[in-house]
């Protein structure tokens, strides 16, 4: 992994029917309902008092021809750069609790006008605010034309003992594995619930193309970001990290917050370390975007990067290419995010015309 020189300056058309809280009826454009491509009759003129900030997602099952209702409560919304910067929150019936997640909709994006996705996961300790924050992505995912979906880290509130102690395991912590230890396991469902619940719910929610998805992480998040792709051969159009942690088995800081969620057993740990699935991955051609900073505190320690690389490097099918950027200077914080950020918007973009 060497420095790189800065010159001197180092699926489905169709949605789902939206109705109000109350009842349901016609769009009218003359009423907002929060989603900048969907439009309702007012509450008022339908004659009833909904529910404030609630939108009720009516999914329609083909093979079994039922409507399963999913509450969507608005949050927040706040325009950035042309777009909305959205806040939701829905109940999670994969984690058993009530989770939010951010959504970024650029200018412009309708039913009509349908945008690519990309998912961020967080690191330990964040929640969605982090991303939405710090990191300054709206100016680039509006540019780009690219939604961007950011999930909070991990169930919370689920009145687990001592869940809120330990910076490492429990709440702002899941790993972003499926928990099999008591007690977690009823709730800290992570992999699942992104790939899978929140996956589906965002494609039939949002003006999504379907087919083109890619998902991007940081820290704790990059080595989600790294399972979700490894373990969903062709799911996602492109990968990308910043100082994700590669090798968490030997990662002394990690290591026991793994070993709480899902046990000891050695076979079992190494299902959820991305260094030892990339050895067996068997999937279509993947290309992995990484960058770091040369003054990370965890690089070398808890990152283990190199650890990857090797790994990657020894398969003789060349199937996973990883391109990886030591920023000199750069530590593990969202500065540095905010810094190379355009450069993945970039990456995926390349990715997601094609």
């Amino acid at each position: 992994m060497a420095a790189r020189s800065r010159g001197g300056n180092p699926c489905s058309n169709s949605f789902p029917l939206i109705e109000n809280s109350c009842c349901a009826r016609p769009r009218n454009p003359a009423a907002s309902t929060g989603f900048p491509h969907y439009r309702m009759e007012t509450a008022a003129a339908a004659g009833c008092a909904p529910k404030i900030g609630f939108l009720r997602v009516l999914q329609h099952n083909t093979r079994t021809r039922y409507l399963v209702k999913m509450d969507l409560k608005s949050v927040s919304s706040n325009k950035s750069f042309g777009g909305y910067q959205k806040v939701y929150e829905h109940f999670s019936p994969t984690l058993q609790c009530t989770m939010k997640f951010g959504i970024y909709l650029p200018p412009g994006v309708s039913e009509n006008e349908k945008c690519p996705v990309l998912f961020y996961l967080s690191g330990l300790t964040c929640t969605e605010q982090n991303v939405i924050t710090k990191s300054g992505f709206q100016k680039y995912a509006a540019q780009y034309k690219i939604i961007v979906v950011s999930p909070d880290t991990s169930p919370r509130n689920c009145n687990i003992p001592n869940e809120d102690d330990k910076w490492n395991v429990g709440s702002g912590a899941s790993m972003y594995v499926n928990a099999s230890q008591e007690p977690w396991n009823k709730h800290y469902q992570m992999f699942t619930y992104i790939t899978d619940e929140l996956h589906q719910l965002v494609l039939k929610s949002f003006p999504v193309i379907q087919d083109k998805i890619s998902i991007f992480g940081h820290s704790m998040g990059g080595h989600g970001a790294l399972l979700c792709a490894l373990l969903n051969p062709g799911k996602y159009k492109s990968v990308s990290l910043f100082a994700p942690v590669c090798n968490i088995l030997n990662s002394p800081t990690l290591i026991d917050g793994l070993k709480t969620l899902i046990g000891e057993e050695k076979e079992t740990l190494q299902k959820w370390d991305t260094t030892c699935l990339v050895k067996t991955y068997d999937g279509p051609e993947m290309e992995i975007l990484i960058h770091v900073g040369s003054d990370d505190e965890f690089l070398t320690k808890d990152l283990l990067i190199d650890n990857f690389v090797k790994a990657t490097n020894e398969r003789k099918d060349n199937k996973i290419k990883t391109t990886v950027f030591l920023e000199d200077g750069y530590d593990h914080g969202y500065y540095f995010i905010s810094t190379f950020i355009e450069e993945h918007f970039k990456f995926h973009s390349s990715k997601l015309s094609l």
